[in-house]
């Protein structure tokens, strides 16, 4: 990952969105010559000197503070996420190759993993990596997700199937408002590996294959992947609005578990059950095998 580079353009497009009003600045006669905020302005809400305040937006994080990194998120008005990953390119800024490790994203899922996910028989349940790759699932999260295994590359992901593959249009509700945030996930992800290739590959498939993607990437957006809501269409149930939880799995770095349900008494809970006995004639061995006949 260029450190510098992505710091610098994260920086910018972070000014860039906040106006003076948003600020509580006072208001400016005549035009302004840049969209946003000023340099100087950001400076002074943050309490350090315009040259200062440059020297970090040119992407330079080496020997910042904790302190004056707080009062750039600050003065930036930057959510959860986006404070997370500013503090994130400064760790990278500030530390060897050697002491960050080559991380890699883990591929595997432990059994007992597995076991917790085979253990949850009325909700679909799945399990992935920084680079959304879908690891595992339980009976019924196969089957929720049966659209993604039409994708011949293996193991699938999350982005590719959005990006690359039609069905996902019809698939998901929303598709623009996913995609988005499937990207600014990603982005989050990769900060914290940063010397995973397996995050450059994939952004580099990606953005030469989609323009949308590579429009999506360059805004620089990040976003945690905690909970929210969704609506998806599938092609054997239908339509499903569901809400969906995001675990850490504090023994496997990178790893997110996660699960989906229905409101009770909802058409969805319905559909869900319809959904279950669907995925009851599927074998558990092969069920991404099987449903990838399907397509």
């Amino acid at each position: 990952m260029d450190t510098r580079g992505e710091t610098r353009e994260f920086l910018v497009g972070r000014r860039a969105r906040l106006t003076p009003e948003r600020a509580g600045l006072p208001p400016t006669d005549g035009l302004r010559r840049v969209q946003g905020l000023r340099r100087e302005e950001v400076a002074s809400l943050a309490g350090v000197s315009v040259d200062y305040y440059t020297r970090l937006e040119r992407g330079n994080l080496n020997g910042v503070s904790e302190s004056v990194l707080d009062s750039v998120a600050r003065a930036l008005q930057l959510d959860d996420a986006e404070r997370t990953h500013l503090f994130d390119l400064a760790r990278v800024a500030n530390s060897s190759p050697r002491s960050l490790g080559r991380v890699t994203t883990s591929q595997r899922v432990r059994p007992t993993i597995q076991r917790m996910l085979d253990a949850m028989v009325d909700v679909p349940a799945w399990v992935h990596n920084g680079r959304l790759d879908f690891l595992a699932a339980n009976k019924l999260g196969y089957a929720l997700y049966s659209e993604m295994f039409t994708e011949v590359t293996r193991p699938v992901n999350s982005l590719r199937f959005t990006f690359l593959n039609p069905r996902a249009r019809a698939f998901f509700d929303d598709w623009n408002d996913i995609a988005h945030a499937l990207v600014a996930i990603l982005r989050a992800e990769a900060s914290q590996a940063p010397y995973d290739k397996g995050f450059s590959d994939l952004v580099g498939e990606l953005s030469t294959r989609s323009d949308e993607f590579a429009r999506m990437w360059a805004s620089h957006d990040v976003l945690s992947h905690r909970n929210g809501a969704k609506v998806l269409h599938h092609p054997v149930v239908g339509e499903l609005a569901l809400t969906y939880e995001t675990m850490l799995l504090p023994a496997d770095p990178g790893l997110r578990f996660i699960t989906y349900t229905a409101e009770p008494g909802s058409a969805t809970e319905d559909s869900l059950r319809m959904l279950s006995s669907w995925a009851a004639t599927l074998d558990r061995e092969s069920s991404s095998e099987r449903l990838t006949d399907r397509a």
